[in-house]
Formats: structure tokens, C-alpha cells, sequence
């Protein structure tokens, strides 16, 4: 997820969204409860020399692997065999020694014929057909030498890969404009233009010759979508009425995807997309509510961020009259009963999980609501046998949200892997299911609870009538409260063990944990023990700054699992009883972690961070893992002193403890940067990492002199044209030729 990390208390930080003022348990149910904790990372590791390269990158976004099959890793070298790399505020991407890392794909590189060389001085025009911005979640499709799938190919395919947003300060995206921008409004119709054209997906060739990767500009199997292209709508709201705009009367089409993040890869072949912090990006007006007749609908917009008066992030509806811009504008301004006028409705199209068939610019993308509406991050699949439904595990990252599985009605053919028509096949297992969303009991099980019309807390729920299934697909975070779901801290990317299918989370960060909470805070709990202050330089960072990982094992019905806290994150030297529970030591350490992959090659967990706590210290990082499984340690209590002298005690099951065997730190990048998505080829032998919004924290005022940028990546590595930072795509390998990680 990406944010500023130095956006000031007043400002408005879209990212940061905090819209669950419901009453649902945020583990203070479970107090005194066992918190099954496992794999606390905390072994010593040796530093060695390492190759500082540029050419890395990470977005807060999440993305997952591939579709989970439970079986060992192939047996082959010694895991985690690198040297660690130190912690770094250089200017670089830094790998460990015997690695190279390379620049691939950066904002801006052309993706057609035609298309000019990227000046990266501002007047760069066409980004329709160039790489977007904000690299995020990623992953890779293999081509034969005929050009089509090749699921064992290894050295071309195609990265489908996530824009998710763009750096500004006020409003405008100020390193795409030649002058910063307009930071006031109205803005220009074409700086909006170049903005809307940014964000999305792209598709790209990627072939290695002569040993070197490099993308192909000019491949006719490029492709992009933005925020403007149409997509269609599948699934319980297709064609219901809260979908129906002015550009859709049908409410079956919708336009763009947005803030797309972590990703995930069907076990039929196609592409999947979460759309995260979209709402940030309407604007209401000042008396909407009233416009409404204050029905349902505000309930909605505000449970999900929007209370009228809202500002937007960048101010896209002022760009002019044309559709296009009003769009953004979320206001009743018709006098139309259903909408149809306007585009009252408009944000109601966007906070799904989208599938997109890499292989076929032609398919249109469809999105598909069955999965629920929220803040999503990646999309990762269970393990899928033959005559089982198939699972989809997701979260929704914004402060106090959910855990979510869907489980398809239809069951696994395995023929359905390789079939002709991928989109008919997410057809048959996306559309159709069972949303569930996750409550932690005190014990270290959890239940699965079915957000369904069937469930009489949903039926009956005060707050909110929903009307039908579709109504629950797309306010899923009212149906969720409905339920009494557990409150998480930033529930963002996930993925499945291959090796035992069992399913990770990452908690990012939250500052709203208290041990005293006031208004919008709550009690720590058992999932989420913790609530301290971590200092950064003078300024005290309170609640859960750092954050941790949770993991689950399924139990023997689709409605329980069990779980425990995998990592938590913390600086080497904090108090170890409270804090550095995990034990971390120097090369370990980390913090908001966010981006999490795991390897089908090798079985290895890579931990990607999105951080603002810890980079007085630290660029943000990868590090790599070998995790063990839920319940593989021992219990811990973390007791805390209220305010009124009484006390509050957390029984917190710790995982066994890690060794320099199974966490390093691998990869440390450049300033400013999150690093976030990751993609590997079948054989292990290469990965592709996101570098995103390198050099974030430059004032705008400072566009014209590069001696300020606060980053300089990856132009001071020899890539590219200006001194701009740009996000972008690197590709690492190791230099014996050798599988990643070992």
C-alpha cells in the first residue's frame, strides 16, 4: 500500500483509511487467550558482503503466489545460503554478494511501436501505452516458442503487473508534470489525463537472451488497462441496481481498474488484481446526504470512507465537463430514481478482485463482485484437488478490518486447468459461492462465518437492510459487521504454504491499538497482542507501528481453522518481552511488514515491507524465510499496566524460534522506496521485485532542482533518461546461475 511517510497529522491520508467505527470484537473477546504465535524470526545471521545494485523495488501492496498444491519442495541446495544483507539508507538496491539485480521495466518505458523513448522531464505524453506508475503486485505467465502459454517456460513469458498509484504531495502527480503540476483546483484536463492513464495494469514480454532479461517494448502481447478502460461487471451484482450509472444504465459495465495492489494467478491461467484504497478518489458533496434523502446509501458511503464533503486525492472531477472526469464525482446530481443521470452509484464499481487473461488482450476483464467489496489485497488460492471447491483467501487492508475466504459452489475439474476459454472457467469458480469472513476465538481456533441473507445477523442487522445477495457483495464490510468478524491490524497481502497449505497474513501496522483507547482505538487482543511506543528520532510512534504476521491452518470443515502469530516485527535492540518478541536480531529485523510471496521453486517465504517506522535506520527490505507450522512453539504473556493501575494480561503462543537458517534479510532498496510484488520463473533461477515510489518523500516545491530529490533511483544506476525517481520492475539473479535464495 503506498502512503507518504512524512504527510503531516492535518493532511489527508487516503491510504490510511479508518472507516470501522462498529463494535465487533478486536480480540479483547479474547483476552488472556492463547495467541498462537509461531515462527518468531529471531535466529542470528552473519552479515556478508553484499552487491549494492540498483534496480529492486517493493510496493505496499500485496500480491500472492501461485495456487497453493501441498506437496514438499523439490530437494536441491541449501536454502537461504546468502550472506544477510545489512540494513542501508544508501541510495540503492542492495543484494547479497554473488546476486545481480537489474533494472527491467520503469514508469514511463514505451509498450508499443511507436511509442518514444520515456524524457522523464514532464512532457512524456501517451502513458496509455507506457508503463503506469506505482509497480506493485506482479506475476509471471510463461510463453512457449509459438507465443502462447507454457506453464513450464522459464526463460520468456509475460509479467502481468500492478499500477497502483502515483506520488503527489497536493493533488497533482508532481513528477509527471514538466512544472509539478497544479496543486489548486480546477486542474487541467491533460495533467488529469496523464494521471488517470498511470494507474492500472500493464502486461509485458519478457524474454532472457544471451543470458541478460530485458522486456519487449514493441511485443504484440503488450498491453494496459487504466482507470478509464472498460471492464466488465460478473457476478450476484451484475445488473442490480446499485450498479446502474450513467455510463452503464444496465449496471453491467463499469469503467477502469484502480489503486490495484496485490495480485494473485488462477489455477486456470489468468490474472487477478485487488483494488485497494479506491475511495479516496471520488468526491462528494457537502449536502449529499440530504440529496439522498439520507437513506442506505449513506451508510454505505460512509462505512466504506466517504462522508459528504469528501475531497478526492487528486481532483480528477475538475478536470472538465466531459464524462470521463464527472465520474469522479460521487454526489446525487440527477433527478433520476435508479441513477442512471449520474454517478451517485460510480464507487459502488470499484473495490473488487478483477480477472484479467493475460494471454488474450481481447477478453475483456470482468470483475468479480462474489468475492466481496472492500480494500483488497492479493488473492491467494488454496490447494485444489479434483472434486473439492476451490478457496480464495483475502484481506482488507485499512485499520481494524477482515479476514475473507471464498469457497466456489462448483468443483474442481482438474481439466479446467488447461482449458481453451480461461475466462469461462473464472466463470464457473469465482461467480458463484460462499463469502466467509474470520473471527478468532480465545483458544487459538477461529470460525469461518458465512456472510450470507441466510444468517439472521445479517438479516436483522440495525445498522443496514440488506436487500439481496448482491447488496452483501458489494457492502460486504456492513455484512462483516453484521457478524461480529475480528478486527485485524491492516489485513494486507497473503499467501499459502505450499508445503503444508497452510495460510499467511501480514498485519502491517496499526495506531489505533491501545491498552487505554480513547475514541477510535481499541484494546490489544490476542491476534494482536501488542500496543506500545516505538520512538523514531524524537517522535513517539504509538500502538502496533511495526507490525506482525498471523497464520491459519484449516480444520476439517470449511468454517474452522486454527491459528498463531507467525513473526512479529521490531528493531534488534527494543525490549524483547514486549516488543521484539521474535527476538530479531540486527540482520533481522524489520518492521510494517506487507508484501509476502512464497516460492514454488524452493518453498521460501519472502517478506516484503512498506515502513515509515523504522527508516530513520532502514530503507524498506525483502527477507527471506523458512517458516515451520501454526502451533510449533510455546506460549508467551505479555502483561500491561493501564492507566488505572489494573492489569491486562495476553497469553501469546510463540513459534519456534528462527535461526540464521531460516531468516536473512536479502534485499534492502533504494530511499523512499516500499518494495512489494514479486514473480519467479518456474525453474527458481530468476525473480522480478517492484520498486515503488522511490524518492516519495521529495517536496514538490523541489521539481525543479534534482540536487533535492530525495532519491535519484534508478536513473544514479544507469537507467534512463533525467534524475525524476521513477518506480519500477528489477529482475535478480545469481550470478552461478543458481536457483534464488539458495
Amino acid at each position: 500500500m503506498t502512503h507518504r511517510v512524512d504527510t503531516p497529522e492535518q493532511a489527508i491520508d487516503f491510504n490510511n483509511e479508518n472507516s470501522n467505527t462498529s463494535a465487533n470484537p478486536t480480540f479483547d473477546d479474547v483476552l488472556g487467550a492463547r495467541l498462537s504465535r509461531r515462527g518468531l524470526l529471531r535466529g542470528g545471521v552473519g552479515s556478508v558482503g553484499t552487491a549494492m545494485l540498483a534496480g529492486f523495488g517493493v510496493t505496499a501492496c500485496g500480491g500472492s503466489d501461485d495456487p497453493a498444491v501441498v506437496e514438499p519442495p523439490p530437494a536441491g541446495p541449501k536454502l537461504l545460503g546468502f550472506g544477510a544483507v545489512p540494513k542501508s539508507l544508501a541510495d540503492v538496491v542492495a543484494v547479497p554478494a554473488g546476486y545481480t539485480a537489474s533494472v527491467l521495466f520503469a514508469l514511463g518505458d514505451p509498450l508499443a511501436a511507436g511509442v518514444p523513448a520515456y524524457k522523464n522531464d514532464g512532457t512524456d505524453t501517451d502513458f496509455d501505452k507506457r508503463a503506469g506508475d506505482h509497480h506493485d503486485g506482479m506475476e509471471w505467465f510463461g510463453l512457449g516458442a509459438d507465443g502462447k502459454r507454457n506453464d513450464s517456460a522459464a526463460e520468456r513469458g509475460l509479467l502481468a503487473i500492478n499500477h497502483e498509484a502515483t506520488t503527489d504531495e497536493k493533488l497533482s502527480s508532481f513528477f509527471l508534470h514538466a512544472n509539478g503540476g497544479t496543486s489548486t483546483l480546477p486542474r487541467p484536463a491533460a495533467e488529469v489525463d496523464k494521471e488517470t492513464d498511470i494507474h492500472g495494469i500493464a502486461v509485458i514480454e519478457v524474454a532472457k537472451s544471451g543470458g541478460k532479461w530485458a522486456y519487449v517494448p514493441g511485443s504484440s502481447l503488450n498491453f494496459r488497462l487504466t482507470s478509464l478502460s472498460p471492464i466488465e461487471i460478473s457476478g450476484p451484482a451484475r445488473g442490480n441496481a446499485l450498479m446502474i450509472t450513467k455510463f452503464s444504465p444496465t449496471g453491467v459495465m463499469t469503467r477502469g481498474t484502480l489503486n490495484n495492489c496485490g495480485t494473485g494467478k488462477t489455477p486456470w491461467g489468468t490474472f487477478l488484481t485487488g483494488e485497494e484504497n479506491w475511495f479516496g478518489y471520488f468526491t462528494r458533496g457537502a449536502a449529499d446526504d440530504a440529496a439522498r434523502g439520507n437513506d442506505k446509501s449513506v451508510t454505505a458511503l460512509k462505512r466504506y470512507g466517504r462522508n459528504q464533503g469528501a475531497a478526492s486525492r487528486h481532483g480528477w472531477e475538475t478536470g472538465g465537463a466531459d464524462d470521463k472526469y464527472q465520474r469522479w464525482n460521487n454526489s446525487k446530481t440527477g433527478t433520476s430514481a435508479d441513477g442512471s443521470d449520474d454517478y451517485r452509484n460510480e464507487m459502488n464499481g470499484m473495490g473488487y478482485i478483477v480477472e484479467i487473461d493475460a494471454y488474450d488482450k481481447t477478453r475483456m476483464a470482468k470483475k468479480r463482485t462474489a468475492l466481496g467489496r472492500f480494500a483488497h489485497e492479493s488473492a491467494a488460492f488454496g490447494k485444489v484437488e479434483a472434486g473439492k471447491p476451490v478457496s480464495i483467501y483475502m484481506g482488507d487492508d485499512s485499520r481494524g478490518e477482515y479476514i475473507y475466504k471464498f469457497v466456489s459452489n462448483a468443483l474442481w475439474n482438474a481439466a479446467d486447468a488447461n482449458a481453451a476459454d480461461r475466462m469461462a472457467v473464472g466463470d464457473k469458480y469465482m461467480d458463484s459461492g460462499k463469502l466467509y469472513v474470520a473471527k478468532f476465538n480465545n483458544d487459538g481456533t477461529g470460525t469461518w462465518v458465512e456472510l450470507s441473507l441466510s444468517n439472521t445477523a445479517i438479516a436483522n442487522y440495525a445498522n443496514y437492510k440488506f436487500a439481496d445477495a448482491a447488496d452483501i457483495a458489494v457492502n460486504t464490510r456492513l455484512a462483516a459487521d453484521a457478524v461480529g468478524a475480528t478486527k485485524m491490524d491492516r489485513p494486507e497481502w497473503n499467501a499459502v504454504n505450499p508445503t503444508n497449505g497452510e495460510i499467511y497474513f501480514t498485519l502491517t501496522n496499526n495506531s489505533a491499538r491501545s491498552v487505554n483507547p480513547g475514541s477510535g482505538q481499541y484494546l490489544p487482543d490476542a491476534a494482536n497482542p501488542r500496543a506500545y511506543t516505538d520512538m523514531k528520532g524524537s517522535s513517539a510512534q504509538n500502538g502496533n507501528p511495526n507490525g506482525h504476521l498471523v497464520r491459519l491452518k484449516e480444520g476439517n470443515s470449511a468454517t474452522t481453522f486454527t491459528w498463531d502469530v507467525y513473526l512479529f516485527g521490531a528493531e534488534s535492540g527494543a525490549d524483547k518481552s514486549m516488543v521484539n518478541i521474535s527476538a530479531l536480531t540486527a540482520d533481522q529485523d524489520f518492521s510494517s511488514p506487507d508484501g509476502l510471496v512464497f516460492s514454488k521453486a524452493t518453498g521460501i517465504c519472502w517478506i516484503q515491507t512498506d515502513d515509515g517506522a523504522y527508516t530513520d535506520v532502514t530503507n524498506c527490505m525483502m527477507l527471506a524465510a523458512v517458516p515451520g507450522q501454526v502451533g510449533d512453539g510455546a506460549k508467551k504473556t505479555l502483561s500491561y499496566t493501564k492507566t488505572d493501575g489494573s492489569k491486562l494480561d495476553i497469553v501469546t503462543p510463540v513459534g519456534k524460534a528462527a535461526t540464521e537458517t531460516t531468516l536473512k534479510r536479502f534485499l534492502v532498496g533504494p530511499k523512499g522506496s516500499e518494495i512489494t510484488g514479486l514473480a519467479e520463473t518456474p525453474d527458481g533461477k530468476a525473480i522480478f521485485v517492484n520498486i515503488q515510489h522511490p524518492g516519495e518523500t521529495t517536496a514538490m516545491a523541489d521539481i525543479g532542482d534534482p540536487a533535492k530529490y530525495t532519491s535519484q533511483w534508478p536513473a544514479n544506476a544507469g537507467y534512463g533518461a533525467g534524475k525524476r525517481p521513477r518506480s519500477a520492475t528489477i529482475v535478480i539473479t545469481k550470478n552461478d546461475g543458481g536457483v534464488i535464495g539458495t
